[in-house]
């Protein structure tokens, strides 16, 4: 009869047992475990006694440094705790993080473990830092246990230190949202704004994890939210940035400072629109966040919001009556950063917003003022009412104007250079300037519909009064043909 292989199993063995002992003492040799380790992993009290009479050694490391004793402390089995000491385990071992048996049954909420560990063994001394710089109260608290929290409490094993990255036991508690865990804490605090190394309070860091009821908690006991972190980083600017609206929500109302938020180098404002927040971006408007105010680039939220094409946000910004002739540190308006950057939709949004602008500011109303305010809206027009007059300006622009006459109707209808420039802007060819066309005069219906003319009609009359009459002929033509046939329908 051969020996067994190194894998454990005879030669030729195919069989799923096999492969299965196999695995298991391949996975022993690497790991260095000894049949103890898994015995006491597995909380087999037979097995643990059997090796134990059998003189199996306690006090092997595996490759992480981990004996029999720290697998007993985090397993939570007292039983085999006891035999493992009265075998003489080393009670007092460390593995490679600096972790001893007290440090594990914290970390696991084994109350049994810790109670012996100091009461019948008095092993007060484990109460000590690991090579991350927390003791047992430290891990508890990251874990959220609130039962070991309070019996380590009771045994005065409590600590405020901080570990190696600055956090206290509150901090760990806070960042992973434990509010339960962070309510009993708050009764040995005294300081609830203390800072970490990277300058965050446990506020901060309940907010940064997302963790509103946990924010809540620490509010009520006295937490600062304007608190930034050493990159001048706050509350809300994090929660901003990942897109935490109740939490945001949350902060307002709680009187989050809104003109410090406007002197940071990313207000909240510009973060919600870079990472498409449309409720963040509501909720800072409703609050009185400045529609206008300015980056390190000195650009607005507009600006960003064209540079990105996001429709739904530049929609909202110019609704809430933003500036559009603000220009950022290379003179560009938001127009011009559309343009550049080929959102022809935004593009046209923008022209009709400046144009609108205009239109308000000589009637001297505000937005707000507006009759139409209600359902103004800058976006691209879809609707059924307006189907035929847009098929009109589709056939007018792609059929019979040629290649400068949109120029010459944009500028009768008052286009800036610059508006024109910034249709132009967007060019696909030689027949371009059909497209350019056709967007400047659905620009000039949206002005159009919104002074609550008959666009048609005023159509007509303005390519009279352009020297286009041939174009107007075709218009009223058209206007004639429309108007019969909604009048056939009618009567049908």
């Amino acid at each position: 009869m051969q020996p067994p292989d190194p894998g454990g199993a005879w030669p030729g063995c195919r069989s799923p047992r096999c492969r299965t002992r196999r695995q298991q003492l391949q996975d022993m040799r690497a790991m260095n475990r000894t049949a103890l380790h898994f015995a006491v992993g597995r909380n087999s009290l037979s097995a643990v006694d059997f090796l134990l009479r059998h003189k199996a050694r306690v006090d092997v490391a595996d490759k992480h440094g981990l004996t029999v004793i720290h697998l007993a402390a985090w397993s939570g089995s007292f039983e085999i705790m006891l035999m493992l000491v009265k075998a003489g385990a080393d009670q007092r071992a460390k593995n490679q993080e600096g972790m001893n048996a007290l440090h594990l049954a914290a970390q696991n909420n084994n109350l049994h473990i810790v109670d012996y560990l100091i009461h019948d063994l008095h092993l007060q001394d484990l109460n000590q830092p690991n090579e991350r710089g927390r003791k047992p109260f430290h891990l508890a608290a990251e874990r959220g246990h609130v039962e070991m929290i309070e019996k380590l409490v009771s045994l005065n094993l409590h600590t405020s230190e901080k570990d190696k990255d600055g956090n206290t036991a509150l901090h760990l508690a806070a960042m992973h949202g434990h509010s339960p865990a962070v309510q009993v804490l708050l009764t040995q605090w005294s300081e609830v704004n203390e800072s970490n190394e990277n300058g965050e309070t446990p506020f901060l860091l309940a907010v940064v994890g997302g963790h509103e009821e946990c924010s809540r908690v620490l509010l009520a006991g006295g937490s600062d939210v304007n608190i930034p972190n050493k990159l001048n980083v706050s509350a809300l600017q994090t929660a901003t940035r990942n897109g935490h609206t109740a939490l945001v929500n949350f902060l307002l109302s709680e009187n989050a400072d809104l003109q410090q938020q406007k002197e940071s180098k990313e207000p909240p404002l510009h973060l919600a629109v870079i990472n498409n927040r449309p409720a963040v971006v509501n909720s800072l408007l409703s609050a009185g966040h400045d529609v206008d105010v300015l980056d390190q680039r000195r650009q607005t939220p507009l600006h960003v919001a064209a540079d990105l094409g996001n429709v739904e946000l530049v929609e909202t910004l110019l609704k809430a009556g933003c500036n559009l002739k603000i220009t950022d540190k290379q003179g560009k308006t938001a127009l011009a950063v559309a343009a550049r950057s080929q959102h022809s939709l935004v593009v046209d949004m923008l022209i009709k917003a400046e144009r609108y602008y205009a239109w308000r500011e000589e009637l001297h109303e505000s937005i707000q003022d507006s009759a139409v305010s209600s359902t103004l809206t800058f976006k691209q027009d879809h609707s059924l009412e307006t189907r035929h007059i847009r098929t009109l300006l589709w056939n007018l622009a792609y059929r019979q104007l040629k290649k400068k006459d949109w120029q010459r109707l944009a500028r009768l209808w008052s286009f800036t250079e610059d508006q024109i420039r910034a249709i132009e802007e967007q060019w696909s060819g030689n027949d371009s300037f059909h497209e350019h066309g056709y967007r400047a005069l659905l620009i000039w219906l949206h002005g159009a519909l919104l002074t609550q003319l008959d666009p048609a009609k005023q159509l007509y009359e303005e390519l009279l009064c352009a020297g286009f009459p041939e174009l107007a002929e075709k218009i009223r033509q058209f206007k004639s043909k429309t108007d019969s046939s909604s009048k056939k329908c009618a009567v049908s």
